[in-house]
């Protein structure tokens, strides 16, 4: 017969500590903490040998998937400078630095 109340049951031990929820991961592109959904984005593409994966905000993923190629993508790496040399991706960091982690909007599509 199983017991009504247990010695140690999950709720009664007072060694148990509580951990605090982790912080979330900056955004590689924009800086901003990643808000419910992170994409774990290549930054140099998989089809390229990327292995590496930084956090990112989707939208700011979408920016990047938008305004360069995986050739481009490759040449810049992991150099982060490199891609906000580019006035597009400046003009929109600076645009959604004061949003919410959580904010999506739709972009436009680069005309090739």
């Amino acid at each position: 017969m199983a017991r009504k109340h247990p010695r140690h049951g999950p709720y009664d031990d007072p060694q148990r500590d509580e951990e605090a929820p982790a912080a979330a991961p900056p955004c590689w592109l924009c800086g901003r903490p990643t808000g419910k959904t992170i994409v774990w984005h290549h930054p140099v593409p998989k089809s390229r040998g990327g292995r590496d994966v930084v956090p990112m905000h989707p939208i700011c993923q979408q920016t990047l998937i938008v305004n360069f190629t995986n050739s481009e993508l490759q040449r810049h790496g992991m150099d982060v400078e490199g891609l906000l040399a580019d006035p597009a991706v400046r003009k929109f960091v600076d645009w959604v630095a004061n949003k919410d982690p959580d904010f999506t909007a739709t972009l436009a599509k680069k005309l090739r």
